[in-house]
Parts: C-alpha cells; sequence; structure tokens
C-alpha cells in the first residue's frame, strides 16, 4: 500500500464509506462527494478492470467503456502490479 495515501484524512473517508447500508445511501454520498466526471470515471476504471480480467481486447474495452488505451493500460499495470484490490472485490462479488 501506497504509504502516503495512509493519512487520517484519508482513513475518515473509508470509515465514512464504509458506514455506508446500501446502494442507494452510496448514490447519495457520492453524488455528494465526487463530481459526476470523477464517479464515471472511477465506474468506467472499474469496468475496464473486470473486462480485463474476462479477457476482452483493448479494441472492445475502448468500444464498450469509452476508455482510452491509456487508461486501460494504467487500469492493466493496476492488474498486474497493483495491490490486488480488484481481484479481491472481483472475488467477493462473484461469491454474492
Amino acid at each position: 500500500m501506497n504509504k502516503k495515501i495512509r493519512t487520517e484524512a484519508v482513513s475518515h473517508l473509508f470509515d465514512a464509506i464504509l458506514s455506508l447500508r446500501d446502494r442507494e445511501e452510496c448514490y447519495t454520498f457520492f453524488e455528494d462527494i465526487c463530481t459526476v466526471n470523477e464517479l464515471i470515471s472511477l465506474s468506467q476504471r472499474f469496468e475496464v478492470a473486470y473486462m480485463l480480467r474476462e479477457q476482452k481486447t483493448y479494441l472492445d474495452i475502448a468500444e464498450k467503456t469509452g476508455a482510452s488505451t491509456a487508461t486501460i493500460s494504467r487500469v492493466n499495470r493496476s492488474l498486474n502490479y497493483g495491490n490486488d484490490g480488484y481481484d479481491m472485490v472481483f472475488e467477493r462479488l462473484k461469491e454474492k
């Protein structure tokens, strides 16, 4: 984990996120805390990661998500060299 993000403020934000009870509360909170573009960017990266794990091509991903090849490449680098956060979440979603 990048030690630069382990701050009291980030921990406080994560505690707030963890307090959300359902999808509707997520919509309410994230619409207040993020701009529409920030939220769309986050969801796009998540969709890109999912599609990469499903072995989709960059071309297919770009067409479906509208993500640039630079974004797809950055997400791919996170999948391959990151902290396995995407995979942890994908596994948990698969269990549901």
